[in-house]
């Protein structure tokens, strides 16, 4: 397990930040602390749910202690902060939840977690699974979360309507997965924007991948951002391999609020991943062509004061600046080089204490 003393010794770091927020991320699949896990191929993402949902009771390792073996290496490489997409449904019941929510108050003086209550393998499509998403959140989930409601479930507003009902009656945020494309995707979209505003929730909806937004042929793309900023739903995006991302600098003009998430770490999905979210800047900065120090410190933003915000984290939003108990501490000039070279931190101190890894 991780000690913790008080910071006493002196060090001179070329660059002092904030902390940094992974936004999206699904740590009960990780494999990481676990023998290396063998990957099936998959064509599409019935195929890669398929595939994870197959491999859910494979490992050896229980969630707790893959979950926080993850965690303590995303605390060692500066994440201070984060939002976790765990699994439920009949089969699994609450488990994973309780897993990572174990994991995360072993970690709790440096790691801030939410848990998303999260549908991989459908809600109206999975009988069961709605009433398990509604016990979660007695057993440590924050967030109700959603999945494709045309492309998995095959039902906008019966998915809407379901997830959106258990949000009212629990009085909780959420945060849905949105891979669907073009039009339809942009239309669910809208959907989610508009209920939003309905219900009262600005600020406190995300959508994590958001694929349609990334299409700039798309006729009705102009519409749908400036519905999305208007009802402060928040993007997530991860950079990841062949999917699309978004043209930040289209979004940021455009009011829309972005955040930046690992996604998948070593997990059934995929064999990447490092948990460190300076190396997911580096990814996102390099998949969206960012050239100038500018370009390259937005994306450090979107890691760590944008996740902050989004997180409700204080000490990571408002950031006070190089003297605040609550920082990062790396052997580099600037931002920009940092985004680019990628080191871990030399040091990693929370509330006046630094994180020291056994």
């Amino acid at each position: 397990m991780a000690a913790t003393q008080a910071s006493t010794h002196l060090t001179t770091p070329g660059l002092t930040t904030p902390g940094l927020v992974d936004a999206h991320i699904h740590p009960d699949k990780s494999s990481w602390g676990a023998p290396w896990l063998s990957r099936k191929p998959a064509a599409n993402l019935a195929e890669l749910i398929e595939n994870d949902r197959a491999s859910q009771f494979d490992f050896n390792m229980s969630v707790e202690e893959r979950v926080y073996s993850l965690f303590e290496q995303a605390v060692a490489n500066g994440t201070l902060a984060l939002r976790a997409h765990v699994d439920v449904s009949p089969e699994l019941g609450t488990t994973n939840v309780e897993g990572v929510r174990a994991a995360a108050e072993r970690l709790s003086s440096f790691l801030t977690v939410q848990i998303v209550a999260f549908p991989q393998f459908g809600l109206l499509t999975n009988p069961g699974t709605l009433d398990v998403m509604a016990a979660s959140l007695d057993a440590g989930a924050d967030l109700v979360g959603g999945i494709d409601p045309v492309g998995v479930e095959g039902d906008l507003h019966g998915h809407l309507d379901a997830i959106f009902g258990v949000a009212d009656s629990k009085g909780r945020d959420l945060d849905i997965h949105l891979h669907d494309g073009g039009e339809a995707g942009l239309e669910a979209i809208r959907e989610i924007a508009t209920r939003t505003i309905a219900t009262g929730r600005q600020g406190r909806v995300t959508i994590g991948h958001a694929f349609a937004l990334c299409d700039e042929s798309l006729p009705s793309l102009g519409q749908t951002l400036d519905l999305v900023a208007e009802a402060g739903v928040w993007i997530a995006t991860c950079g990841l391999g062949a999917d699309p991302v978004p043209n930040l600098a289209l979004l940021q003009e455009r009011g829309v609020r972005v955040v930046a998430g690992s996604d998948g770490v070593r997990d059934t999905w995929s064999p990447f991943g490092t948990a460190s979210m300076v190396d997911r800047a580096h990814l996102i900065a390099y998949r969206t062509g960012a050239l100038t120090d500018a370009d390259l410190e937005h994306v450090f933003d979107l890691a760590s004061r944008a996740g902050g915000e989004l997180l409700g984290v204080a000490e990571i939003a408002d950031w006070a600046g190089p003297e605040s108990d609550t920082r990062l501490e790396f052997a580099a000039e600037n931002l920009a080089q940092l985004v680019v070279d990628r080191p871990a931190p030399l040091r990693v101190i929370r509330n006046g204490k630094e994180f020291i890894r056994e």
